[in-house]
């Protein structure tokens, strides 16, 4: 799949020719990674960190908070690593201080080593020095200690000259448990399906920055279609993953989608675009296109406008919300239209009130020692905190993204209580 980079020099998004001369200045990263995010994982790399002229900590913060980021440039020991995974990073990449100290105090699965190559030779220090090693010895050193390498071809990075596919092919079988990622030199969108079909992705910056291909060529490259159509189904599901229902896509639909950041499909009836929401209203907004194993299914996560994505006024074409997005719709609802005297407009209107209703029901979820207690008071608790939620205006998938980045952080908390 495509790595889309995005490379920082001086609090721009800039591209370079051999790590060197600048070719072009895309300017503000912000609205580039909400848009080259919607297709997966980005590359956000500080030249300046890298190159000890500066740092771009602060842009590469904001980038994180947008989009799955991969982080790398000037992460050299193990606080700066510590840094990038408890901010949120995907993944880091690691250069020169790829060393075997560091990589064992690290999350393997999040680490990718940086081998920058030149005519096969690794080179160093902004890719000026050379090191008389080739890309084989270490690939072996690094490859149990890592969860993926990063292969740059410098003497074709920034050209638009091609790729070396066989040389690809060679690389896929030595990085091998580790995922390969390549840049330099990715020039098509065939370019990216043919590395893509090798067990590679590819990390592109100059050819998607001059226009020589966009975001829907390289997803559309790497897929297949098995129907006589050639449409793609694509399962469209919620920000908790809830299937709304199946639609069908198109090269021309699937450009559309990602260039609006809408619910757009083919429609097999009418024949041509289908946005949805146009007419009804329901509109959705796309936060992520993904490729199933088989690059044969696309699934779409979209932000679902109201009544839902079903013809028959339903949130999905199987029925209605149920579980937690059921409660959020419903105190939504209850916030605008409650009546006064009921009990749910007291909670929204009394903070004293859901403040010890929080208190209460989390005290009786301590003590509740039984299976069926410790459902009932579980419950009651996530009723009253999605009151506070509702209240406060903040979504559920506000909160579980919260917890997702989270879950990233390398550095625990002791956990203990706080004092009174």
């Amino acid at each position: 799949m495509i790595i889309p980079s995005i490379d920082l020099q001086g609090g721009s998004t800039v591209q370079l020719v051999g790590g060197e001369k600048k070719a072009l200045d895309a300017g503000d990263p912000i609205p580039i990674a909400e848009k080259f995010g919607v297709v997966g994982e980005i590359a956000t790399i500080d030249l300046d960190a890298a190159m000890g002229t500066g740092s771009n900590a602060h842009l590469i913060e904001k980038l994180i908070s947008v989009a799955r980021c991969r982080v790398g440039g000037g992460i050299r020991n193990y606080e700066t690593a510590k840094r990038w995974l408890d901010a949120g990073a995907s993944k880091i990449i690691i250069g020169t201080a790829a060393q075997l100290d560091l990589l064992r105090q690290l999350p393997k699965a999040r680490l990718i080593a940086s081998l920058d190559t030149k005519h096969g030779e690794i080179v160093v220090d902004g890719w000026k020095t050379r090191t008389g090693l080739g890309i084989e010895e270490r690939m072996r050193e690094l490859r149990e200690h890592v969860g993926g390498f990063l292969v740059t071809f410098v003497e074709r990075e920034g050209r638009l000259e091609g790729i070396d596919l066989n040389r690809v092919k060679e690389l896929v079988s030595m990085a091998w448990p580790a995922q390969l990622t390549v840049a330099g030199g990715v020039t098509t969108a065939q370019d990216v399906a043919d590395i893509h079909k090798m067990g590679a992705d590819a990390q592109v910056g100059m050819a998607l920055y001059t226009g020589r291909f966009d975001l829907t060529d390289s997803v559309a490259a790497c897929l297949t279609s098995d129907r006589a159509d050639g449409l793609w189904p694509t399962v469209v599901v919620d920000e908790a993953g809830m299937a709304l229902g199946l639609a069908y896509s198109d090269r021309e639909s699937l450009r559309y989608a990602i260039d609006h950041r809408c619910g757009a499909y083919h429609s097999r009836s009418r024949g041509g675009l289908w946005i949805k929401g146009a007419t009804s209203g329901a509109l959705q907004t796309l936060l992520a296109v993904d490729m199933d194993c088989d690059a044969d299914t696309l699934r779409f996560t979209v932000r679902q406008g109201e009544p839902g994505f079903c013809h028959e006024n339903t949130w999905t074409c199987w029925g209605e919300k149920r579980g937690l997005h059921a409660l959020v719709a419903l105190l939504n609802e209850r916030l605008k239209n409650a009546p006064d005297d009921s009990y749910t407009a007291r909670l929204f209107r009394e903070p004293a009130l859901l403040r010890s209703k929080l208190e209460e029901e989390a005290g009786e979820l301590a003590d509740a020692a039984s299976h069926n207690d410790i459902a009932l008071e579980t419950a009651d608790v996530l009723f009253f905190a999605m009151v506070a939620m509702a209240r406060g205006g903040v979504t559920l998938d506000e909160v579980e993204r919260v917890l997702d980045r989270r879950s990233l952080r390398l550095t625990r908390r002791p956990g203990n209580a706080k004092s009174e």
